[in-house]
C-alpha cells in the first residue's frame, strides 16, 4: 500500500474495535466490520482512534488488532493508525510495528499539558523526529478532548517544518473559520496543502466540505451517510449532501453524547450483523432500556426519510 500523502480524501472511517461478551478483542467481528466500512465506500480506515477505545488496549492488543485489520485490508485503501502515546518511547515502538504490517501512516494528537504555541510546535518537532522522515503523520486537532488549542498558524509551522505532516484531523468546535484560514493560506502559497479530513462524528460534515475540507476522518453506524455526503460534494450538489445528512442527522446527533454515544454505535452496529456484540471494553457504558427505545425510534424515522429521498 502507497503511504499517505497531502492528495488524501474521501471517508476513512475510524473503526470500533469490537469485544467479546467477557471483553476479550473478538477477531471475527473485526474482519466482518473492515469488509463492512469497505463495502459501504470508506476510501480509508483508521485504527487505534479515541472512539475506538485505543487507550484501552495493553500494547499487544494494539499490534495484533492493527495487523488483523491490515491483513483482512490487503492493500485495498490506505489504512492510519493512532500511535499517540505518554511517551515517545511507545509511540516509536507502535509506530514501527504497524508501518511495519502495511499501515499508511500514523495520527497523533498532542498530551494536554501543552499551553503554549512554542510547546505546541516543539511537540511535534519531537513527532517527527521519533517517526522518522519516511513515516508520514495525522495531526489530530481535537481540542475538545486534548484541552490543546492549536491555531491555524501553529498548524503552518509545523506543517511547513515537516514534510511527513500530511494531514490535518480537524476536530474543533467551533472551527468552519480554521479550515477556511488554512485553505486560504495554502491557496494563496503561504502554506503547503495538506489533506483536511473531518471527525465531530460528521455533525459538521457538509458545512465543513463547502469550506474546502478533503473529507472525513470519523465514525457512525451509517459510514454511508459521511460516503454519501462527500460523494455529493464532489459531483458539485451541495443541496444534495444536506439532504442525504439531514435524514441521518438524528441519529448521529445521538451518538455525540459522552459516556454512551459509543455504545450507542456499537448497539446499532451489532443490530446490522457487522459485530457480534456490542460491549465496550470496561470502563465502558451500557445503554438503558429506555436509551434503547430512543435509539429503535430514531432508526425507524430515519429508514422512512431514508425512502422518502431515495438514498
Amino acid at each position: 500500500m502507497a503511504l499517505l500523502d497531502e492528495t488524501a480524501d474521501g471517508v476513512y472511517v475510524i473503526a470500533v474495535t469490537p469485544f467479546t461478551e467477557t471483553g476479550a478483542l473478538d477477531l471475527e467481528s473485526t474482519d466482518r466490520i473492515v469488509d463492512f466500512y469497505l463495502e459501504k465506500g470508506a476510501t480509508g480506515l483508521t485504527v487505534l482512534g479515541m472512539m475506538g477505545e485505543a487507550p484501552k488496549l495493553t500494547a499487544e492488543e494494539s499490534r495484533i488488532f492493527v495487523h488483523r485489520v491490515l491483513k483482512r485490508v490487503d492493500d485495498r485503501v490506505p489504512v492510519v493508525a493512532g500511535v499517540s502515546a505518554a511517551g515517545f518511547a511507545a509511540m516509536a515502538e507502535l509506530s514501527e510495528s504497524v508501518m511495519g504490517d502495511g499501515a499508511a501512516g500514523v495520527m497523533v494528537a498532542p498530551p494536554s499539558n501543552l499551553r503554549t504555541d512554542d510547546q505546541i510546535v516543539s511537540y511535534y518537532a519531537m513527532v517527527a523526529e521519533t517517526l522518522g522522515a519516511k513515516t508520514p503523520f495525522v495531526l489530530q486537532d481535537f481540542p475538545l478532548v486534548t484541552q490543546v488549542q492549536i491555531t491555524p498558524a501553529v498548524i503552518s509551522k509545523i506543517v511547513a517544518a515537516h514534510p511527513s505532516c500530511v494531514m490535518l484531523k480537524h476536530e474543533d468546535w467551533p472551527g468552519l473559520s480554521k479550515i477556511t484560514a488554512l485553505r486560504a493560506a495554502s491557496d494563496s502559497g503561504a502554506m503547503r496543502r495538506i489533506s483536511i479530513l473531518c471527525g465531530n462524528g460528521g455533525l459538521f460534515l457538509p458545512e465543513e466540505m463547502g469550506r474546502g475540507a478533503d473529507g472525513a476522518m470519523t465514525g457512525f453506524c451509517y459510514p454511508e451517510m459521511m460516503v454519501g455526503v462527500v460523494a455529493a460534494y464532489a459531483a458539485g450538489n451541495p443541496d444534495r449532501a444536506h439532504e442525504i445528512f439531514d435524514a441521518y442527522l438524528p441519529l448521529a446527533r445521538y451518538e455525540q453524547q459522552q459516556g454512551i454515544g459509543l455504545a450507542s454505535r456499537k448497539y446499532v452496529l451489532a443490530k446490522r450483523g457487522v459485530i457480534k456484540s456490542a460491549t465496550l471494553r470496561k470502563p465502558g457504558a451500557k445503554l438503558s432500556a429506555p436509551d434503547i427505545a430512543d435509539v429503535e425510534r430514531l432508526l425507524a424515522r430515519q429508514a422512512i426519510r431514508l425512502k422518502e429521498i431515495g438514498a
